[in-house]
C-alpha cells in the first residue's frame, strides 16, 4: 500500500489509509409469476412472499447491511441495487406493496444473469414457488456458489400444493399456461403426492450437497421460522 506518487515528489515512503467496507451486501431475488398468485386460503404465495422479504429487509437493514431487491417472472421486471439507509427500506416496501403477478417464470436464466451482475460476494435470498426445472434452477444457484455468496432459498407453497386435499371433482387451470383438466383429485392423490414429495426432495438434497440453505414454507406457516432461519445463517456465516 505504498503511495508511489508520493514517493516520486519527495523520496519518502507513505503507506497509504483507507477504509473498507465491511457490510454485508444482501440481494433478494423475488419470484412475481403467475403460479405465484395461488391461494387456498386467505394468503396466496405472493403475498406471504411479499410480508417475508419486507420483514428479511427490516432485518437487513437494522443490521446496517445493505439490501439489492430484483422482482422476476420470466425475465427481470425490475432491479433495486442494495445500500443500507432507512429510506431505501422505504423504497423496497413500496414497490412490494405494488407487485402484479407476471407471466411464466424462468427462474434459471434471472438467476444466471444476476450471479454475473453482482460482482460483489455476499449472501442471496431466492423467494419462489420453484416451479421451473429443478436442475436448471439448482445449476443457476450453484453459479452463485461458485462466486463465493452463499445462498438461501426459501420455497414458498400453498398447504394445497402438497396435499391435494379436495372432496369433489375439480377443475385445476394453470395460471401460468392455461391448461385445464377435469378431475377428482382423491383418484390422483397418491401419484400426485409421490410426485410432489419427489420435486422437494430433488431440491433438499442438491442445495445440501451444494452448501445451500433450503426451507420450505407453507403458507399457513408462521413467519417467526423463516426468519429465525435467516438469523441463524447470518450468524453461522457472517
Amino acid at each position: 500500500h505504498l503511495d508511489w506518487k508520493l514517493w516520486a515528489k519527495t523520496d519518502k515512503y507513505y503507506i497509504k489509509q483507507f477504509e473498507e467496507e465491511t457490510n454485508l451486501q444482501c440481494h433478494i431475488f423475488l419470484d412475481m409469476s403467475k403460479s405465484m398468485s395461488y391461494n387456498s386460503h386467505d394468503i396466496s404465495k405472493i403475498q406471504y412472499a411479499q410480508m417475508l422479504t419486507a420483514a428479511l429487509g427490516y432485518l437487513i437493514i437494522n443490521q446496517q447491511d445493505s439490501l439489492g431487491l430484483t422482482l422476476f417472472d420470466k425475465k427481470v421486471r425490475t432491479v433495486i441495487p442494495p445500500k443500507s439507509s432507512k429510506s431505501h427500506l422505504k423504497t423496497i416496501m413500496s414497490v412490494l406493496n405494488n407487485i402484479v403477478c407476471g407471466p411464466e417464470t424462468k427462474i434459471s436464466r434471472v438467476l444466471h444473469q444476476g450471479a454475473e451482475m453482482i460482482h460483489k460476494k455476499g449472501l442471496i435470498v431466492l423467494v419462489s414457488d420453484l416451479f421451473d426445472n429443478p436442475k436448471n434452477v439448482i445449476e443457476s444457484l450453484k453459479h452463485f456458489r461458485y462466486k463465493k455468496n452463499e445462498v438461501i432459498v426459501f420455497h414458498i407453497l400453498d398447504p394445497q400444493e402438497l396435499e391435494l386435499k379436495y372432496n369433489e371433482q375439480i377443475m385445476f387451470e394453470d395460471l401460468e399456461t392455461k391448461e385445464q383438466i377435469l378431475t377428482e383429485p382423491w383418484h390422483i392423490q397418491k401419484i400426485y403426492k409421490k410426485e410432489i414429495s419427489s420435486f422437494l426432495g430433488h431440491y433438499q438434497n442438491e442445495c445440501r450437497k451444494n452448501k445451500i440453505s433450503y426451507n420450505l414454507l407453507t403458507t399457513n406457516i408462521s413467519l417467526d421460522y423463516a426468519l429465525s432461519e435467516f438469523l441463524n445463517k447470518r450468524r453461522k456465516s457472517f
